[in-house]
């Protein structure tokens, strides 16, 4: 969603899906654009708040800041905002940190409150489609209109004799939308981008990778799991899992009695398990079968669609990306190639006042942010 009003009402408040599909074909063919007209990117998750901010340049973009902070526990769930004061000031203490004077931001939005759905309509004008969707989406989503910020994109996948056309349709509660401008507001930021989690992820890889692959995107956070199979530049399949690597590290906190703290470095391979190690395997190995038993329904929903493309690899990011053997463990259970996503791949670093090792660290969980923060501001 983007270029936000404050009188808000249907379509005052647009979703990126344009950008998804328009963005990314017209980008190299722009003026150069200055830092002044991209957005800071800022991903509000429920284990950390991670801002991005780049800048174009001639031929690709350039990391300018970048950073993360940790939040308290249920300050952010399922997309809710549960703790705006928490979260402000974790937000405004990032933006002071990383000496981030810009004031535009775009940030995105993820879980129950937000409704993706491709449906299959009759080909229309972009007035009569505007006017059908104001009318009839309540048969298509399962929240009253008048408490949703709704917007569209006609696919375009009528080929020539057929008179019916994919469209994406996107809602978002106003309640949780309302409640992320207030709070950035507050801090005297001018929030002018809303976007989708899967569509800012898509946004990144798009422009680091070939667009006519066809490729599952997972990314995995502390409490949800993102799911966006793309298929030659389209998304065919998205959806939001209630999971996350925090089920991780409780179960290994409860079982040993241990500091929240020692469960996430064992989770993440940082302390050596010793004679933990049988039992934080069988940890990984019922949770994490959760998760793939997810991700390959998403998978076998897209290849009974899509029989004829099969899915070339999976790319994973969030923080969950980072479980030590995750991975590998992905790979043999889908067949697919899997990979850690570097949203940074094709981007110039000045490695004087960034650490190569802190961007390679850090890069899986960064993606939704550089999603966003590669946005211009003035639409």
């Amino acid at each position: 969603m983007t270029v936000i009003h404050r009188n808000y009402s249907w379509m005052q408040i647009y979703i990126s899906i344009t950008y998804i599909y328009c963005y990314q074909q017209t980008i190299m063919n722009l003026p150069f654009l200055s830092r002044e007209d991209l957005v800071v990117g800022v991903d509000i998750g429920s284990h950390a708040v991670k801002v991005c901010q780049l800048k174009r340049t001639d031929k690709a973009y350039a990391v300018v800041n970048l950073g993360s902070a940790t939040l308290p526990e249920d300050a952010v769930d399922d997309g809710t905002l549960n703790d705006p004061e928490v979260v402000g000031k974790a937000i405004a203490e990032l933006f002071k940190n990383l000496k981030i004077k810009k004031k535009k931001i775009g940030f995105s939005i993820s879980g129950y409150s937000v409704i993706v759905k491709k449906v299959n309509l009759a080909v229309m004008t972009e007035e009569e489609l505007e006017e059908h969707i104001q009318s009839e989406a309540e048969q298509y989503i399962p929240f009253d209109i008048d408490d949703v910020y709704l917007d569209f994109q006609d696919l375009q996948t009528n080929k020539e004799g057929s008179d019916r056309t994919d469209v994406m349709l996107v809602a978002a509660k106003k309640e949780i939308v309302d409640d992320y401008l207030e709070m950035l507001e507050g801090l005297n930021l001018e929030p002018v981008i809303v976007d989708v989690d899967g569509f800012a992820l898509e946004n990144t890889y798009e422009y680091n990778y070939p667009k006519d692959e066809n490729v599952a995107l997972v990314d995995i956070g502390a409490t949800k799991m993102n799911i966006n199979i793309i298929s030659k530049g389209t998304s065919v399949v998205a959806r939001d899992i209630v999971v996350g690597s925090r089920q991780l590290t409780e179960q290994i906190q409860n079982t040993f009695d241990i500091e929240f703290e020692e469960a996430e470095a064992l989770k993440l391979g940082h302390l050596p398990a010793g004679e933990k190690q049988q039992q934080i395997e069988e940890i990984f190995s019922t949770t994490c079968t959760q998760w793939v038993l997810e991700i390959k329904k998403a998978i076998d929903l897209y290849h009974a669609n899509n029989a004829d493309a099969q899915l070339t690899r999976l790319v994973l990011s969030g923080g969950g990306a980072k479980v030590a053997g995750l991975a590998e463990f992905l790979a043999s259970e889908t067949s697919l190639t899997v990979e850690l996503f570097n949203p940074f791949a094709n981007m110039t670093v000045n490695n004087k006042k960034i650490d190569a090792d802190y961007l390679n660290t850090i890069g899986p969980e960064m993606a939704i942010a550089t999603g966003i923060a590669i946005r211009p501001s003035v639409i």
